[in-house]
């Protein structure tokens, strides 16, 4: 005799759960829950969290972000690697949903924001972060971008002439600052699609920003910007928890099994492949000319 199977959709602070239900021969009942699009795996409540709000995984990030959050509100978000990557922690520790929260990336890596399990923004780990937050192990690495606009020529050797936008509180504008030097000053935006249109209307000549945020700008249609080099930075994304967090441990070794068994390396594939359109590893290197 075959299960009987039904089907039930939920909407939960703009996530919509799908829970599957099937009775099996001997009439115990299975379930999983769905969250938004992303296939979750591993064993549902095998890790114990204490979470900010009782069944929900609170995740603080920084909105819009193609290819990492897929949406532009907290509400639209059902896709993405780090949406994903939160929907697996979320199920491997018995949650059933992602309650994501939008907030401006340099109040997260400052420690001012309060109320969330943990962040998940593209958060590159540095000494002057972790002094005011705590960090998983990198769970991808990163390097810096250098996006133009189409038909300019500006590469490693005259990038210091030249106009240049940053995301404020990044490690890119720390990275222009101390070691390209413009001497142009360096304009930093509270958000992503702003310092793209500066770029394309002129009032910048370059970016310098995370290669994996960059990438999908570049390879949108009739995109008028071109990613034409990367800078290696020899570090990596964590996700950044509330100092004293009660969970950080537990996190901790949730985020080491996601590296371990490959999912985050399928995400990559599915989410940030599809995003960018184009392997990062084959973008040039730069170099920087130190100035004497």
């Amino acid at each position: 005799m075959r299960a009987a199977v039904a089907i039930v959709s939920l909407v939960v602070s703009g996530a919509l759960i799908a829970v599957t239900s099937a009775c099996d021969q001997d009439g115990s009942r299975l379930s999983k829950v769905r969250y938004g699009d992303c296939d979750v795996s591993g064993r549902r409540g095998e890790f114990h969290l204490t979470p900010e709000t009782a069944g929900a995984l609170t995740v603080k990030t920084t909105l819009p972000a193609p290819g990492w959050w897929n949406g532009d509100t907290p509400q639209s978000v059902r896709s993405g690697y780090e949406y994903c990557m939160a929907a697996n922690i979320a199920y491997r520790s018995g949650l059933d949903r992602v309650a994501v929260e939008n907030a401006p990336f340099p109040e997260v890596v400052s420690g001012r924001t309060k109320d969330f399990d943990l962040a998940l923004a593209q958060i590159t780990i540095t000494p002057e972060r972790s002094k005011v937050a705590k960090f998983s192990p990198p769970y991808l690495s990163s390097t810096l971008g250098l996006l133009i606009r189409k038909g300019e020529r500006i590469d490693e050797d005259n990038i210091s002439d030249v106009r240049i936008g940053v995301a404020e509180g990044t490690t890119g504008e720390q990275f222009v600052e101390d070691r390209i030097k413009p001497a142009e000053p360096v304009k930093a935006y509270a958000n992503d699609p702003e310092m793209i249109r500066a770029l394309e209307d002129g009032r910048i000549d370059a970016v310098v920003h995370d290669t994996t945020i960059l990438l999908p700008y570049a390879q949108n249609e009739g995109s008028r910007v071109s990613l034409v080099g990367q800078y290696r930075t020899d570090q990596g994304y964590g996700a950044l928890y509330p100092m004293g967090s009660p969970n950080r441990a537990e996190l901790d070794r949730v985020i080491r099994q996601l590296i371990d068994d490959g999912t985050l390396a399928k995400l990559s594939a599915v989410y940030l492949g599809a995003a960018f359109g184009r392997d990062p590893a084959k973008i040039p290197y730069l170099t920087v000319h130190e100035s004497t």
